[in-house]
């Protein structure tokens, strides 16, 4: 008896779920923005919109349903719709609103993140400012507190931090970039294809424990799930790119895809050093879901990627010096580098939906990079006065050239990583809060060969490496001492590191009075074990308490108050465990940061028209770091954790509409980050960059609408650095030159002009179709990155030479979508 009721259970249940069917969509503003929390109802089902502004409803199949959409901010929609049964429908709205009711849809949209002091920035801006690497990255390098001195280079500090202590997720999901970069110019491609994203995320700090183990900062990237077949097509000087959005008939198969392609010979020919650059950027990348039914969603997350890199210098002459007296310094080259990346990454994510209430989410992934760095190149340096004699033939160049030494560099490094992450989350909701955990499990394989050396000479004398003191007694006894190359390192390792990480956290809003109060207590801890080929590391384990608390206080004037502190881990990663010889130390402890955040959002009308003021101020105190030289974009670690630092600063941040219709904002931010390393002293961090000025504005003619114009300006005070690299920080503090640069963009968008003029124009079957003119370094300012040291053994001093980035570039581009 009981076994045919359960067989009967089920048979209903069935039959009852082969009787309805599934309305989805997208539910948008005026402007084409998606709107978060519209109300969905029909009779007794409901649910709402996420932050992508997507909606799922299961509704009764063969009868008339009345659904209706409603938002606290918008006029209430209802739509009748009969469906088949199993039948998946589509349907994208767009709620109009009041325009005295504008405000209100600004701060409702962005409530969540407001309250957890994330920064979200639109895809749209992304794809529009102009940037020598243009992008997502390009985007942060405007915000307060994100600090970069080279535009050649998508990596970013923030806050005091460097470039390995930033998390990226592309859809939850962890991405890598790779280890052998040592340059700008080398980079290439950012994972993030900027075509396929829908919403952008940014932490500076404070974030909650949900993010994994990192000290700095959180990069978190969601691609879109497209609703109906389109492409877009990019072009310019520097490269191009083209992306589709397809959908299966039935509405449950979606897939982006992206293909890029970047040449970065256009920036790098603009430099001093005169060469052949042969540079080969590309990949592939792609993101498909299946939704089988209202429960379970399936996606693959795909990416392809060779960077190769060719480069021989021919010479370079460097002017510096006084007006009166100016220098040059003229550099011959022979050799010839060749790098080349091949990365390949893929990922699985299920998404299971019990019901409204709990979420539970699989996420596996592989991560593969194969890295190769081969260069020998000779440098002959020649220094001499610079004729400025006005009208003489040879103006601006070199006379009585001297040559004063030559230096070889050498390197034969290849590098093998494979990563594999497993994955399982949770998500609860409850009556006024959340509860949110995760449990992770990561292998990594390295396997790394590093052999690079550099010969210093200089009028025929070989100088010896810092440290090596060989007797010397001629002309008496002849000379039996080492030839030694200046700098070398050789190493050959095999190391793997095992983590299990995880985490808990609760969100909960409550009422304090007419005062709306947000609370996130959270804690993370990982478990990791490091080995190499001679060494097994110990086991390891860190605990992480987070905490953050807010109140919008019941007051006519739009403020929100925050306070975020939390304790941050970063277990080391295979870069943060090899030393200065190249050496692996399994042992190296998790560098360790305790942040304090106070913020403010003061929202408010000027002009009447919607802008925000948002105000941090922030601490860190930090114990058993892991003290770090940067030289160009690379880092090398010292593998000990003998130093304690802290880092303070402010940042500030208005954004609005200084022109109607457009979203700009201007930026500033104060940092101060010292460290004593061995109990020393304290002195500046490598990414102690005090003062920065950011501006991204964007604007159009009002005679000419469809004339845009797009400005992205930044103002860095100088990093420690110039320095020789074998130096000891505490005798050379020396500073680079502030870093200033405007890139300006004008775009035509064809397609508005032709709307307006004639509907039957072949330009109105594009969705958009624009040109533009870009000029990068739009001042012209010489930025450098670091200095070359040339010793002068006759004068008994070293010169340094800078290092110059790019100069004014023009390129033009062109943009075309379905």
């Amino acid at each position: 008896m009981k076994t045919n009721f359960f067989l009967l259970s089920i048979l209903i249940s069935f039959f009852s779920f082969a009787q309805t069917a599934r309305v989805k969509g997208i539910v948008f503003d005026e402007n084409n923005n998606p709107i978060e929390n519209v109300n969905i109802t029909f009779q007794n089902n409901s649910t709402i919109t996420n932050k992508n502004g997507f909606y799922l409803l299961t509704i009764p199949s063969n009868v008339k349903s009345n659904l209706k959409f409603t938002h606290v901010s918008l006029k209430p929609v209802v739509i009748s719709l009969q469906l088949k049964p199993n039948e998946d429908y589509e349907l994208n709205l767009i709620l109009k609103s009041n325009s005295e009711q504008l405000g209100e849809v600004v701060v409702s949209n962005k409530k969540n993140k407001r309250v957890e002091g994330v920064i979200t920035l639109s895809p749209k801006s992304v794809r529009l400012i102009p940037g020598a690497n243009a992008g997502v990255e390009n985007i942060l390098k405007t915000l307060p507190g994100v600090y970069s001195n080279n535009e050649l280079s998508t990596q970013y500090a923030v806050r005091g931090g460097n470039y390995d202590e930033n998390l990226v997720y592309v859809n939850e999901i962890e991405v890598y970039r790779p280890f052998l970069i040592r340059s700008g110019q080398q980079e290439g491609l950012s994972f993030t294809n900027s075509d396929l994203v829908q919403n952008i995320d940014f932490s500076a700090g404070g974030f909650q424990a949900k993010f994994g183990d990192k000290l700095s900062s959180v990069l978190d990237i969601t691609y879109r799930n497209p609703v109906k077949f389109g492409a877009t097509l990019e072009a310019s000087f520097l490269g191009g790119s083209l992306s589709m959005d397809n959908v299966s008939k039935n509405q449950k198969w979606t897939a982006i895809t992206g293909i890029r392609y970047r040449d970065n010979a256009l920036l790098v020919n603009s430099q001093q050093t005169q060469s052949n650059f042969h540079p080969r950027f590309a990949d592939i990348q792609s993101y498909v879901t299946f939704t089988p039914n209202t429960k379970w969603q399936f996606g693959f997350l795909g990416n392809i990627s060779q960077n190769k890199y060719d480069y021989q210098p021919i010479t370079r002459q460097t002017n510096f010096g006084t007006f009166d007296e100016p220098i040059a310094i003229v550099v011959n080259y022979e050799g010839l580098e060749k790098d080349k990346y091949n990365t390949f990454f893929g990922a699985l994510k299920t998404t299971f939906t019990a019901n409204e209430q709990n979420t539970y989410k699989f996420i596996t992934s592989i991560y593969h990079t194969t890295e190769q760095e081969y260069f020998d190149i000779f440098a002959d340096y020649n220094i001499g006065q610079v004729d400025s004699s006005l009208g003489s033939e040879s103006f601006g160049n070199p006379k009585f050239l001297q040559n004063i030494g030559s230096q070889l560099s050498h390197a034969r490094n290849d590098l093998d990583a494979l990563i594999l992450n497993t994955e399982i989350k949770g998500q609860h909701k409850k009556e006024n809060g959340e509860i949110e955990w995760g449990l992770k499990y990561t292998h990594e394989d390295i396997r790394d060969r590093l052999s690079e050396w550099e010969v210093l000479n200089y009028n025929g004398f070989s100088i010896n490496p810092t440290g090596l003191t060989p007797i010397n007694e001629q002309p008496y006894v002849s000379f039996t001492g080492p030839l030694a190359p200046f700098t070398s390192a050789r190493a050959t390792n095999y190391a793997t590191i095992n983590r299990l990480s995880g985490f808990a956290q609760y969100n909960y809003r409550t009422k304090l009075g007419n005062h709306d109060i947000f609370t996130n207590l959270g804690i993370r801890s990982q478990n990791w074990q490091a080995s190499s080929q001679n060494t097994n590391g110990k086991n390891q384990i860190t605990f992480s308490p987070r905490a953050q608390f807010a109140i919008k206080p019941d007051w006519k004037t739009d403020m929100l108050f925050r306070l975020s502190a939390g304790w941050y881990h970063q277990p080391p990663f295979y870069r943060e465990l090899r030393d200065e010889s190249g050496e692996v130390i399994p042992n190296v402890k998790a560098q360790q940061s305790i942040h304090f955040v106070v913020g403010n959002d003061y929202s408010f009308k000027l002009w009447k028209r919607p802008f925000k003021l948002v105000s941090e101020v922030y601490y860190k105190t930090q114990t058993d770091v892991n003290p770090y030289t940067i030289d160009n974009v690379r880092i090398r670690y010292e593998a000990k954790n003998n130093a304690v630092a802290y880092t303070e600063g402010i940042d500030v941040r208005l954004n609005g509409e200084f022109v109607p219709g457009t979203d700009s904002w201007l930026s500033f931010g104060y940092l101060k980050t010292e460290e004593n390393i061995e109990n020393k002293g304290y002195i500046s961090r490598p990414t102690d960059q005090r003062l920065k000025f950011g501006l991204l504005f964007q604007d159009y003619m009002p005679v000419i609408p469809a004339l845009k114009m797009y400005l992205n300006l930044v103002y860095n005070t100088g990093l420690p650095g110039g320095a020789p690299s074998y130096s000891d920080p505490y005798l050379y503090q020396f500073r680079l030159r502030d870093y200033r640069r405007a890139d300006l963009g004008f775009s035509y968008v064809l397609t508005d002009r032709a709307r307006a003029k004639e509907k039957n124009n072949w330009v109105t079957k594009f969705k958009e179709l624009a040109v533009g003119l870009e000029i990068f370094n739009l001042f012209n300012n010489q930025n450098s990155i670091t200095n070359t040291w040339v010793r002068n053994v006759s004068t008994m001093t070293q010169i340094a030479i800078p290092n110059y980035l790019t100069s004014r570039v023009f390129s033009l581009k062109i943009t075309a979508k379905l």
